[in-house]
């Protein structure tokens, strides 16, 4: 491209909110735009770009041509932890000291003549300042949601729940104990939702609960003043919740996901797919690993990169997997135990040494894709839920925080794919919900379902249906904005 060209060639700032689970469908997102002729910005904060480089190596950050990484700092102390940062002070910190940094990232870019003016900002719904800087600026603006549509619209009632003496959860019993089991008919868009379905953060001490709720309840209020708006979902997944936000909403609301799926009918087989957004240190070794099991055969297991838990429910997690007999994969970070290191009973170990394969982490959108994976135990996080869809595998679900409830719920009694777990997690149940999902009837029925899914995803988003078609018009309106 000449140097004419290059400077009215659309730019993109991307900023997601420094977490894995919001960094990679950024990612997603970037590379289509950039295939598609966009200049990309994409900001990492300082923490995550050197967890980058730490476990991916300096090119992990060198971008490519018209792919360029850049930096602001997220307001918080030091942490030399390989691990996500505690989320309630991550959130608390971007919240109060990103914008400025920020800003200043957008006003240097634009007086740069190695890039062209910046013709809209990318912001994460969480990340609201970006919002603000770009209209501060003049600068069009969208937000991507990276969670579900009906997480939105639980968020956007969080100020009634709370008038209403609701939230905040008084006590993590109430997930189990029929407190809050009764129905919700008063929110729009949401469909056989009970109190305990909406997102919450019960598990969380009461200061981090308060702070959590505070957030992204109003975050979610801030969001509809943007111009545009992008939802990493498809049609026939969320329609009833996508119908509601749109009749709330004034602004143009696309959806064009599972993101996973559609960069495999649009991105061209090149360089971008070497772009990389995991901030982990992958082991791909498990596949070939899966390469040695029968079809259908094998239980993974992954609480996500936020999730902790007890050393009592690993270890009940850890006995219900062995019980059940079946092989498995299991994804176990570091950092997954609160406050202490992961250690398994030797007995343990020596019951499992055939059957049982784990890990820290894995490209876990091969591995769900892998034939000899028949099922996935999961914390319910969007991308995972959308990964799993696409790949046509059942769940049993272990929601932990946030929008992890409602996913859950919605793939038990909405898309008919999943079990879940009770919150008081006992072997002997693990044990029966494996069974009951890899060789039970239900599992079968489940396992149907999940391969209907997989093909609605499949025709959301090749060329002609809807999510395909939002994207092109995305691209057509994006292409002119600012120019």
């Amino acid at each position: 491209m000449d140097r004419v060209g290059e400077a009215r060639r659309p730019h993109a700032v991307c900023v997601p909110f420094p977490s894995q689970g919001h960094v990679s469908p950024f990612m997603q997102l970037a590379k289509l735009l950039h295939s598609r002729g966009f200049h990309i910005t994409f900001v990492n904060t300082e923490f995550n770009y050197n967890r980058l480089i730490k476990n991916k190596g300096p090119d992990a950050v060198k971008g490519l041509p018209g792919f360029r990484f850049e930096t602001i700092p997220d307001g918080l102390p030091p942490f030399d932890r390989d691990a996500t940062q505690h989320p309630p002070l991550l959130c608390d910190s971007t919240l109060k000291n990103c914008f400025g940094p920020f800003k200043d990232l957008l006003m240097k870019l634009n007086s740069s003549r190695d890039v062209p003016s910046v013709t809209c900002v990318i912001s994460d719904g969480v990340m609201t300042f970006g919002m603000k800087a770009a209209q501060e600026l003049g600068i069009p603006n969208v937000q991507l949601w990276t969670a579900s549509a009906c997480s939105f619209i639980g968020y956007l009632h969080f100020r009634e729940l709370l008038k209403r003496g609701v939230l905040p959860f008084k006590d993590v019993k109430s997930l189990s104990d029929g407190s809050f089991d009764s129905p919700i008919d008063w929110i729009p868009g949401l469909k056989n939702i009970r109190f305990r379905d909406l997102p919450n953060y019960v598990k969380l001490n009461p200061m981090d609960q308060n702070i959590m709720i505070d957030f992204m309840g109003e975050e979610a209020h801030r969001c509809l003043n943007s111009s545009s708006f992008i939802f990493n979902t498809f049609d026939a997944l969320e329609q009833d919740a996508l119908r509601a936000i749109r009749s709330k909403y004034p602004g143009n609301i696309y959806q064009f996901g599972p993101l996973t799926s559609l960069i495999k009918h649009i991105l061209p087989d090149t360089h971008l797919k070497s772009l990389s957004s995991s901030l982990w240190r992958e082991d791909s070794k498990c596949l070939e690993w899966l390469d040695s099991r029968k079809p259908s055969s094998v239980m993974y297991v992954n609480y996500g990169s936020v999730t902790v838990m007890s050393a009592h429910h690993l270890e009940e997690f850890a006995w219900g997997l062995a019980n059940s007999k079946h092989p498995f994969l299991w994804i176990i970070r570091p950092d997954i135990l609160m406050g202490d290191s992961v250690i398994l009973a030797e007995e343990l170990l020596e019951e499992i040494k055939d059957r049982g394969l784990m890990v820290s982490w894995c490209p876990q959108e091969k591995v769900l894709s892998h034939p000899s994976v028949g099922a996935f135990l999961t914390h319910c996080g969007w991308n995972s839920m959308l990964e799993t869809v696409t790949a046509g595998v059942p769940i049993i679900g272990w929601p932990f925080f946030a929008d992890q409830f409602p996913n859950c719920r919605y793939a038990c009694m909405e898309w008919g794919i999943g079990m879940e777990v009770g919150h008081d997690v006992r072997r002997e149940d693990i044990e029966g919900l494996v069974k009951e999902v890899m060789e039970g009837t239900q599992g079968e029925q489940m396992r149907r379902r999940a391969w209907d899914w997989k093909k609605k995803a499949e025709e959301a988003t090749s060329h002609g249906g809807s999510s395909h078609d939002d994207f092109e018009r995305f691209i057509s309106e994006a292409s002119h904005f600012g120019l």
